[in-house]
Formats: structure tokens, C-alpha cells, sequence
């Protein structure tokens, strides 16, 4: 849930140069109606469970609270229901598909029930698209995991009306005095325009958090220490932030080579932080844009009427460097349509501009929202119409364009900022990378995370060497895992009538994993199933006996877990145990190489870097290092062996006697400890440099570099 009502009130000019007054009117009540209203929303409205969001978890928590004889309203502060799911966000992330159920699996049937009339194909043909198997989907299984925005809201508003869902559009809480709360326990909480809601049992499925918080329960905002948690991907991240990188050098300043003049917009004077340290940062936002490349259905990029180049000084500097990759995502959907997402090193993502968003007033959240559209279409025109940018990739993003029969409400662009991350509870149990490497198994599941432990780039700041570079970007595969039940309810000292499946107890990265939308509509069923049992036992949460609401649980075929017990990892070697000297992907010179792994197992350090099977020539690792000692050493080179790998990688050594290549078979799993393979013995002199490369040229697969060991004879 985003508070966009700045969006209804905007006009098209900005966006295609029609303007909205007509939707601008009927959003804005004259004073006598606001009078009247006021009067009206004196009376209080009571309910057994009360549902502040209307995202994709706040729906489920509603219908499930029906579902179990329950009274319930959904108050939602927009004019739309379904958060990210209704969009723009059609390209399901989840990972594992086998850790979801419940109503959240009857969302993804019900798509594919769309999708198998012929009707429902307007732009192309279902076997075109369904032969391409575009997002994973599995039609054995009647599930579809890819769809158009407006087939999102169809389905759930057929779920809301078939279970009659009483849905409060346009309130939003009173921020200052919105919860009143009588010792542990939500009373009531009132909205802006004075309407008030009482019930027994609340649920906030807002992106926000705004209503636990405003309750005076605990919470965090920005990264931990990877201390806090014994974590190891949390915090400031230089050392591991390789993917969606710049991969050439490029200028921060104003006036190129003079500090003096300042920096362009989007980079932070100030250093990235001690590396591991937590900060007050949240990773980037943007909105996942639908686009088409059917002309009859398609729409030029417009450029925002306060389009100003300067805001663009470094995506254009970037191409002009040479950096020729196409900086989007977009995945395809159905129709000839795309759910677009960030790639690549400037992109939809507004890096850096959004830290006040999770505490923000509705002013605040109003402009940063503003901020964003603007910065994403203004980059779209940039890269599509400015003569600075190559050809080649001013061609492709005319290719696409705004789909003219979705979000017709709102200019054809998605009316939901993705908001990844905001405020997160602090409960008796925090959820954290352990979990999600099933390290620690919770006995108390309310359902299943399977994604990568993802984090987007939080910040842009200048190298030593004066250049730009994005930070925050973390991409580390997970293991299907149980969320737990005291994760989503606070502490009993601060509340007993709350849940937030949504804004729920977790570390930065873990939430990176937890944070996908079929996840909150199995916790936000999950929540409603809790806060039912709990209204019938007459206890509070905490005190719900979890054998009771796990036989629920299963009953409505909710998915607890599936891999039990635990299995130790072992993924991660430390270099300084490994013997000899041993120089990491992280501390070589990579030319390209910005794609980072860590699923493929054993490695060193925190990953390995690969070259996405791209770029062939262009690519390359420089590992160095000056020994103290000469003599003959032993070279490896560090991999990880799968059947994409490439054959034939070649890897050259320098040393003191001479230039040598070797060629490596990725393919074949390495001898020594299942990740080193030796290069050869060579001659190295004392304080010279000893250097290995390796590079993609001519490779038949996927190139991997994570590390060279030196070993003395």
C-alpha cells in the first residue's frame, strides 16, 4: 500500500499530455461534502477483525476472516486493491513454487483458469506464448505464474465479491492520533476524515507498517550489522555489490575531474559506510511498468514536462563510456505485454532517494512517489529520444512502450510504487539469513519463504579512483523455509491484538527473501486464520496454542514445510584457512564479470563471479598479488563445476618464466576439495607481481572465477 493520491490529482500532461481533471474532481469532495462526511464518520464502525491495506495480503486476510465466520472490513488508503500484484508486478518471484499454498495458490489457479480461454487472447496466440513457457509456468499443476495487471484485478475483486468483503476505498489513518489503544490492546483507530473502526483483532497489511508503528510497537528501518544477527550479507556490502554494476568507468562530478563542482544528481558525497556496518538505508524502489511491443496498443514514452537533462548526466555518461547493455528488464507476460523491472547499472531503480519514504508523513511519501514516476519516464524518454545515447539502444526502447489498456486511471502507468522494503516489526523472533539457509528451522511455521535472499543497491557513491559505483546489491540463493508464527505478532509487552504479515520480523536480507507477494497472501491468510482462533479462545496472540492453529493451517492446505530437518551448508570457505595466498574474486580486477552466484556449492568467501555466458572476448578477471618468497609455487583456480559451464575457459599465468595458457574444463568438477583445480607449478620472484588471468574469449558456456590460491613448493 502506497498513499498515491497525488497520482489522481496529477495530469496527463506530465504523462501523455491529456489531463485528468475529470478523475482530479471526483477524487477532491468540496468543502460542504467534506462537512457532511465529517459528521457522518463520528459513528464508529465495529468489527471482529479489521484489515488496514488492501495489498495481495490484505485481501487474503479478509476473505479467510469471512471464510471463518468472522465480521470483517478491508480499509485500503488508495482508489485500487492488490498492491504490487495488480501492479505491474506480473512476473511472480517465489522461487521454489512447491512452498505455496492455500488461497495464494487458488490466486495463481484462478490466472490460469484465465488464461486457458480463448477470449482472454487478444494480442497473440495462448500456444505462442504457453510453447516459450515465458515465467515458469506449470500447466500440469493448473497454475500460471505470469499475467497482465488488469487480469489481477479481475480475479481479485470475482474473490472479494464471491466472499463478500466489505472494502473501504480512500481512508487513510490519522498519522498523529489514528490508534488508541486501551493498556496491550487496539481499541479503535480512526482515519483522516474522522471515521473510526473498533474491532477484536487487527491485521496491517500495508507495505508501511503504519498502523503497528503507530501503536508503539517495535520496529527497524535500513540494514543491520552483520553482527546483530550473526548474519553474513547484511549491512554495507562494497565487497559483494557486483551485480547491476557500472562496468565502465564513469565521472560523478559536475564538471568531469573537479571535486569542486559538485556531484550529479543520484551520487552521495559522503563514503559508502564500514563495510558490514548497518546504516540507515533501504534498498532502491521503482515501479514495475507495463509495457507492449504491439503498435496499436502501445504509447510513445513521453517526456515529463519537468524533464531536466541533468538528471540523466550519468546514465548518459555511462553510454557514452560504452556501456551498450539495455538497462531494463522486461519479462514477458501475456499479450504481447511485460512486467519491467531494474537492470544493469542505472536503470527504473531510484537509487538513494527513498530513505525517508518508511517513516514519512503522507506529504513526504506523496513527493518521493512523485520523484520516482518522474525519474522512470524521464530516463524511458532519455534513453529512447536523446541523440547522446547510441542508436542501437535508442532503437529497442522505441520497441516499447506504455500498454494503453492497462492503468487507464493513471496515464497508463502503474499506480503502485514498489516499495521492496519500509519499516520491519521487531518481535520475540526475528527472522534472519540463518533461516533462509535453513540453519534454523522454526517449530511454529504460518508458511514458506523460497526466493533469493535479494537486496537491491541502496546507494551511488564515488570510488577512491573517482569514479561511480552503485552499493547494496546482494543476490544469494535460499533454501525453502518456514516463516514463523512469532514473526508476524509483537511482543506481548506491546501489543496482543495486532499481526503485520506484511512489514513482519526480519532482518534486511532475510526480508530480501520473505518479501514476495505470494508469501504475503499466505501470511496474510495465515494472520486472519490466527486472529479468528484467537477471537474464539478468548486469548490474546501470543497466547494462541499453535497446535490449534497449525490444524487449520493444514486444513486449508496451507504449505508449512517440506524439507525437515535441517542440512548443514557447506558453501562458504575462508581463504585465510585455505594455506598459501589466496586472492578472492572481490580483490581481483574484473572486466565485466558483474554477474555474482553463490548456489552452486562449495566457495570462497561470500560468492563466485560469472560472465553470464555473455560478451564472449569482452570479459575478464585479473587476479594479483607480489609474494614475499621466490621460488616455485602451485597455481589453482577456484570454480564451481555444473553442465552449463564453460569447456574450454583460458587461463593465463605470468611469471617468472614467462606467459602461459592454460585451458580449464568448468564443466568438470574440481579435484581439491571439490573447488581448486591446479594450474601448474611456476616460478615466481620475491615482491614481483604474479599475476592470473582469466577471460572469456572464445568460451563455450558460463565462465566462472572466484578465486587463485598460490601455494609454495
Amino acid at each position: 500500500m502506497t498513499f498515491q493520491r497525488s497520482l489522481l490529482t496529477l495530469t496527463l500532461t506530465a504523462l501523455c499530455g491529456v489531463p485528468l481533471a475529470a478523475q482530479a474532481e471526483k477524487e477532491t469532495p468540496k468543502a460542504g461534502a467534506k462537512a457532511k462526511a465529517s459528521a457522518e464518520n463520528k459513528k464508529t464502525e465495529t468489527y471482529d477483525i479489521v484489515v488496514y491495506g488492501g495489498t495481495s495480503g490484505g485481501i487474503t486476510a479478509g476473505i479467510q476472516a469471512v471464510r471463518m465466520g468472522k465480521t470483517v472490513v478491508i480499509i485500503e488508503p488508495t482508489k485500487f486493491l492488490g498492491g504490487l500484484t495488480t501492479g505491474g508486478l506480473g512476473a511472480t518471484d517465489i522461487g521454489n513454487k512447491k512452498a505455496i499454498g492455500g488461497m495464494s495458490r487458488e490466486f495463481y489457479h484462478r490466472v490460469w483458469q484465465h488464461y486457458q480461454r480463448d477470449q482472454s487472447w487478444v494480442q497473440q496466440k495462448r500456444e505462442d506464448y504457453v510453447a516459450k513457457r515465458h515465467g515458469g509456468n506449470t500447466p500440469n499443476e493448473e497454475t500460471m505464474w505470469t499475467f497482465e495487471p488488469h487480469v489481477a484485478t479481475k480475479i481479485y475483486d470475482e474473490m472479494i465479491a464471491e466472499a463478500k468483503v466489505p472494502v473501504v476505498y480512500g481512508e487513510r489513518l490519522d498519522l498523529k492520533n489514528g490508534v488508541k489503544k486501551d493498556g496491550t490492546r487496539i481499541t479503535e483507530i480512526v482515519m483522516e476524515s474522522g471515521r473510526t473502526f473498533a474491532g477484536k483483532m487487527f491485521i496491517d497489511a500495508t507495505y508501511e507498517g503504519d498502523l503497528f508503528a503507530k501503536a508503539g510497537v517495535s520496529y527497524h528501518v535500513g540494514r543491520e550489522a552483520n553482527a546483530k544477527y550473526d548474519e553474513k550479507l547484511n549491512g554495507v556490502q562494497t565487497g559483494h555489490a557486483r551485480s547491476h554494476q557500472f562496468i565502465k568507468n564513469v565521472d560523478p562530478y559536475v564538471v568531469p575531474g573537479d571535486p569542486k563542482s559538485g556531484v550529479l544528481p543520484g551520487v552521495q558525497k559522503e563514503a559508502p559506510g564500514e563495510e558490514f556496518a548497518g546504516d540507515h538505508r533501504v534498498q532502491a524502489y521503482n515501479f514495475r511498468m507495463c509495457t507492449t511491443d504491439v503498435p496499436e496498443n502501445r504509447l510513445p514514452w513521453p517526456k515529463p514536462a519537468n524533464y531536466d537533462e541533468k538528471n540523466y548526466e550519468l546514465a548518459l555518461r555511462n553510454v557514452e563510456a560504452g556501456d551498450g547493455r539495455l538497462s531494463w528488464n522486461p519479462v514477458w507476460m501475456p499479450n504481447r505485454k511485460t512486467d519491467t523491472n531494474n537492470n544493469f547499472a542505472i536503470s527504473t531503480d531510484n537509487i538513494g532517494l527513498n530513505y525517508d519514504y518508511p517513516d514519512g508523513d503522507y506529504a513526504t511519501r506523496d513527493r518521493i512517489i512523485q520523484q520516482h514516476r518522474d525519474y522512470q519516464l524521464g530516463l524511458m524518454w532519455t534513453y529512447a529520444n536523446h541523440p547522446r545515447v547510441p542508436e542501437k539502444i535508442r532503437e529497442h526502447f522505441t520497441k516499447l512502450g506504455l500498454a494503453k489498456d492497462e492503468f487507464a486511471d493513471s496515464g497508463h502507468f502503474p499506480r503502485q510504487l514498489y516499495v521492496r522494503e519500509a519499516r520491519r516489526l521487531v518481535s520475540d523472533y526475528v527472522m534472519t539469513e540463518k533461516n533462509c539457509r535453513r540453519l534454523e528451522i522454526v517449530p511454529d511455521s504460518v508458511g514458506m519463504g523460497a526466493y533469493n535472499m535479494d537486496s537491491h543497491h541502496v546507494q551511488r557513491y564515488i570510488t577512491k579512483e573517482g569514479f561511480v559505483r552503485n552499493e547494496g546489491d546482494v543476490q544469494v540463493g535460499s533454501r525453502p523455509y518456514p516463516i514463523s508464527y512469532r514473526s508476524i505478532v509483537p511482543k506481548a509487552t506491546e501489543c496482543t491484538n495486532v499481526l503485520v504479515p506484511v512489514c513482519l520480523s526480519s532482518s534486511h536480507i532475510a526480508f530480501g527473501s520473505i518479501r514476495m507477494e505470494p508469501v504475503f497472501m499466505v501470511l496474510g491468510q495465515s494472520a486472519a486464520t490466527a486472529a479468528s482462533l484467537a477471537i474464539d479462545a478468548k486469548v490474546d496472540l501470543q497466547k494462541l496454542d499453535y497446535a490449534t492453529l497449525k490444524a487449520k493451517l493444514d486444513a486449508d492446505k496451507q504449505v508449512l514445510d517440506f524439507e525437515s530437518p535441517a542440512k548443514p551448508m557447506v558453501e562458504s570457505l575462508d581463504k585465510a584457512k585455505l594455506g598459501g595466498v589466496v586472492v578472492d574474486d572481490v580483490d581481483a580486477v574484473l572486466t565485466g564479470f558483474e554477474s555474482h552466484g553463490a548456489s552452486a556449492t562449495p566457495f570462497i568467501g561470500a560468492g563466485y563471479a560469472h560472465d553470464g555466458n555473455a560478451e564472449k572476448g569482452h570479459q575478464k578477471a585479473v587476479f594479483r598479488t607480489q609474494l614475499k618468497e621466490a621460488g616455485q609455487y602451485e597455481v589453482r583456480l577456484a570454480y564451481q563445476a555444473l553442465a552449463n559451464r564453460a569447456s574450454n575457459v583460458p587461463v593465463t599465468i605470468r611469471s617468472a618464466d614467462g606467459v602461459k595458457t592454460v585451458k580449464v574444463n568448468q564443466k568438470e568438477k574440481a579435484p581439491i576439495d571439490g573447488v581448486l583445480y591446479s594450474l601448474g607449478s611456476f616460478k615466481f620472484e620475491a615482491g614481483q607481481d604474479a599475476v592470473v588471468e582469466v577471460s572469456n574469449e572464445g568460451t563455450d558456456g558460463h565462465v566462472i572465477v572466484d578465486a587463485v590460491q598460490w601455494i609454495k613448493k
